[in-house]
Formats: C-alpha cells, sequence, structure tokens
C-alpha cells in the first residue's frame, strides 16, 4: 500500500541481474504514471546501466543483503521491496525480516522450501503484528500453481477439493541460472541436515502443526492417462507446498484430504512414453548430480551461472500453458488454463514479480498479514494484472472425467 511518509513505492532490488533487469523493464513500460520507484543492488555502476538501457530516471541504491543496517534503511525508505536475488537462503533472509519487522511488503521469486519455511517461522507473528503482507514465490514457481487452483476453487463455489493436478502442456526457454543455484544450495544444506531432508520431502513443510495426520500425495506423476503419458514436474513438490500453504491460511477450505500433484504432459503412444521416461529420468539424475560432490563440480562448469541466462532469441521465443483441474467433492470438475506468450524463467518471472509489487502498491488488498502466498495475498487482483499483459486464466468447468 502507498503511503507519503516513504520515499518510493517499490524498490527493485537485484535490478541488475538476468531476470532483475526483465522485471525492471516491465515496470518502466507498465507501472502507471506516479508510483515512485528505485532500483538498488550492490554495484551503482551496473545499477547506472540499467538506468541507460531502459531510458528511466529513477533513484540507484547501493546496498548489499549482508549489510543487516543498510538493508533496513532501505526497507524503511519504501512501501514494497521486490527481490530477485538469490538464493533466498543465501541472500533473503535479512531482506525479508527487515520487511517484517519495518511493515514494509516484500515479494520474490523464490522456489526454496528451506528459506520459506525459515521465513514463516521468523517471520509470519512479526508480520502479523506490523501489518506486513510478505509474499514468497510470486513468479513462475508459484503463481501459475496457486492462482490455478485458487481461482478454480472459488468458482466451484468454495466446497472441498478432492484432487487437483497442475498439467504442463507445453513449456518452451531457458533454464535459469538462479534456479539451479538454489537447488544446489538447498541440496548442500540437505546433505548435512535431516530436519532439512525431511521438509524437502514434505508436502506440509510450510503448514504449521503436526503434518503425519494429512493425506500424502496423489503418487509421483509417473505413469499413462486416459491413453498419454505423464512424467513429474521438476517444480511440483515445492509448487505443492505453497498450494497446501494456501489452503492452510485460508482454513484448509480447499479441504485437509485435497491431494495435489504436477505433472507433464508427455501425449500417447512409444514417443509419450519415451519423453516422460526422459523427463523423469533427468530430473532425477539433475537432483542426484547437484547432490554428489564430484559430479556437482563437473555440472557447475556446464550450467548456467547465478546471474546468467539463455539469449535473447530463446527468451524472445519462449511460452507456457498448463491446465490446472480440480475435483471438488460435490459438483463439476472445474479447470483453470494458464498460459503467456513468455519465456516462463525470465520475461514471464518479470512480469509476473512486476505485477505482484504493483498490486501490494496500488490495488485494494484485504488487510491479511503474515507470510503469505500470492493467492491469499493478492489473489484475483493480481489475476486480473497479468490478464491485461498478455497472459490467460481462463476459469470453466470440465464436462469429461478426471485424468
Amino acid at each position: 500500500m502507498r503511503t507519503n511518509d516513504r520515499d518510493h513505492d517499490i524498490v527493485l532490488l537485484g535490478a541488475s541481474g538476468f531476470v532483475g533487469r526483465y522485471t525492471a523493464r516491465h515496470l518502466a513500460r507498465s507501472a502507471p504514471d506516479g508510483v515512485r520507484i528505485a532500483i538498488a543492488g550492490r554495484s551503482r555502476a551496473r545499477l547506472n546501466d540499467v538506468k541507460r538501457e531502459l531510458g528511466i530516471d529513477w533513484p540507484a541504491i547501493q546496498v548489499d543483503t549482508s549489510d543487516e543496517a543498510g538493508v533496513a534503511r532501505v526497507a524503511a525508505s519504501t512501501a514494497v521491496i521486490a527481490t530477485t536475488v538469490g538464493p533466498y537462503l543465501r541472500y533473503g533472509t535479512e531482506v525479508a525480516a527487515a520487511c517484517a519487522r519495518t511493515g514494509t511488503s516484500y515479494a520474490d521469486l523464490s522456489g526454496e522450501s528451506i528459506f520459506v519455511a525459515r521465513s514463516i517461522e521468523r517471520n509470519h507473528a512479526v508480520a502479523e503484528t506490523t501489518g506486513t503482507k510478505i509474499v514468497h514465490s510470486c513468479g513462475f514457481d508459484s503463481i501459475p500453481s496457486d492462482l490455478g487452483v485458487g481461482l478454480a476453487h472459488a468458482a466451484a463455489g468454495g466446497v472441498p477439493i478432492v484432487a487437483a493436478t497442475l498439467k504442463v502442456r507445453s513449456l518452451r526457454g531457458g533454464i535459469s541460472g538462479g534456479t539451479i543455484d538454489s537447488l544446489r544450495q538447498q541440496l548442500k544444506v540437505a546433505k548435512t541436515d535431516a530436519s532439512a531432508r525431511r521438509l524437502l520431502a514434505n508436502p506440509y513443510a510450510l503448514t504449521p502443526g503436526p503434518s503425519a495426520r494429512l493425506p500424502g500425495q496423489a503418487g509421483s506423476g509417473w505413469g499413462k492417462v486416459r491413453g498419454s503419458w505423464q512424467a513429474p514436474f521438476v517444480m511440483g513438490s515445492y509448487n505443492q507446498q505453497i498450494v497446501q500453504r494456501s489452503n492452510y491460511l485460508t482454513g484448509w477450505s480447499y479441504g485437509q484430504l485435497m491431494q495435489y500433484r504436477e505433472v507433464v504432459a508427455t501425449g500417447g503412444g512409444p514417443a509419450g512414453f519415451a519423453r516422460a521416461g526422459a523427463i523423469a529420468l533427468g530430473t532425477a539424475s539433475l537432483v542426484g548430480a547437484l547432490g554428489f560432490p564430484p559430479t556437482r563440480a563437473v555440472l557447475d562448469r556446464v550450467l548456467p551461472s547465478p546471474g546468467g541466462g539463455p539469449s535473447p532469441d530463446v527468451i524472445e521465443h519462449g511460452r507456457f500453458a498448463l491446465d490446472v483441474d480440480i475435483y471438488p467433492v460435490e459438483g463439476q470438475p472445474v479447470r483453470t488454463r494458464v498460459t503467456a506468450p513468455y519465456d516462463p524463467g525470465y520475461g514471464g518471472t518479470g512480469v509476473m514479480l512486476a505485477e505482484s509489487a504493483l498490486s501490494l502498491v496500488l490495488d485494494n488488498l484485504s488487510d491479511r498479514a503474515g507470510v503469505l502466498t500470492p493467492m491469499v495475498a493478492m489473489g484475483e487482483h493480481v489475476a486480473d494484472r497479468l490478464r491485461t499483459h498478455g497472459f490467460t486464466l481462463e476459469v470453466g468447468p470440465l464436462p469429461y472425467p478426471r485424468s
């Protein structure tokens, strides 16, 4: 929410990084007149490069995320911090905590279970006291998943859900160096911390209280359903945790027995089987190799580095299409179709983060505070914003059986 007693409405932290530049570009094109935006990062020279590249005259703030006092000053100067600086387990802890203390709303791109779980433990009660929205996962992880389930649930009348499935129909774009590094850092922590290992595998890791009484989720995602092969989606286990946190924060409105999973639809026949097998094997191999120091050292030389990314041509031709199907305890199944003509990891994620920040500043949101999810914090408001920028979030009944 905008406030006149602060210097800025939005501070974009990490604006000179790969995703940060896409986020800044979208803000420069789409933020309404009068929204006071600043960019921040470790290098003033690189921030000035961004200003020249985009033709903007926003203030540039030099700050290092390891400088607690500096981060606190930036947080106190703005209504919202949107940060692209990951891995968040390493670079986001103090930023989120400073925002919670100073009553500054916060949005990031985290897909890191350990970081978000620790943020909930440290910041939720503080943010409730200060009336602050701390919103993790405002990019491709996990806005399509979170909004997809939430919007379909509302369209179904808000009744409990038996099962929900996100299906990746098409996905074109580059691999994010930041995402790879986040996975790398989490696996390093989990290797020496048994509680962290358990957290990564727990669909209810972001919901407090005992989870043993709650159901496991519906299989691995590998197999053949109604003539079509499916493989597990690489970010499904994390997105599952965000969706279940939305469920928890709304009083288990989706139902405590809801089973949620994410899969990649690969088609029928031998070709579909081969694609599903390749995806499942590739995902397992990547995780295993990043968790083993000798193979991790080899992969570090070939995988994208943090702050890096694919060619402009790859990003320009990126797109994605997802279906989120829910099956309520009564009534007709409902689908949310989520599509966008953007690379999911860069262009699309930049739009999602930028519009999340603008929603936190400009929209008439509920007074709900704490460590929230995109659906609980912004819901239909941010969905409407994304629709104006080429996203499809269509909700309608499913006339056919569960698949």
